[in-house]
This record gives structure tokens, sequence and C-alpha cells, in this order.
């Protein structure tokens, strides 16, 4: 399983996004807004998902803002760093 792969089991099960599955969400739709319309409580939680499932920590908002654009980037900036 991809890291995209991965990334959007974890937002379908652990953000109960009951009305998509996982083949629906673009690797490079916005995951916030217009794209898959998460807001600023999910952006928080999917930075606690990330720690959880991946053992990285986002910490600063600038590093948050590049990396949850959308699942493309998001695996991007994992795949690119060591797990703890």
């Amino acid at each position: 399983m991809t890291t995209k792969d991965k990334l959007k089991d974890i937002l379908i099960e652990e953000l109960n996004l009951e009305d998509i599955t996982a083949a629906e969400i673009g690797d490079d739709e916005p995951l916030f807004g217009e794209g898959l319309g998460l807001d600023s409580l999910d952006a928080v939680e999917l930075v606690v998902l990330v720690q959880k499932h991946f053992g990285l920590e986002i910490k600063d908002m600038e590093e948050g803002r590049a990396a949850l654009q959308s699942i493309a980037t998001l695996a991007a900036y994992i795949d690119e760093r060591p797990t703890a």
C-alpha cells in the first residue's frame, strides 16, 4: 500500500468521511475548502493522525500549511522524512 493510499484510508476512517471512497479522493485535490471540504478542526486532527500513524510531528503552521495541501503533498512530506 502506498503512502497516498494509506492516507486516503486514514482520512475516510478517522475523520468519518462517509459519503466518499478512497478512489474518489484525487491525489492533487485540495484537502480544505472547495476540495475535500475539510475544516480547521480536521486539520488539527490530521496533524495528530500523521503523528499516530507515521511517527512524524508537524511542528509549525508554515510546515503544516505546505504539507496539508493535498494527498500528494502530504504523502511527499511523509516519504521525505525519517520516521520516529
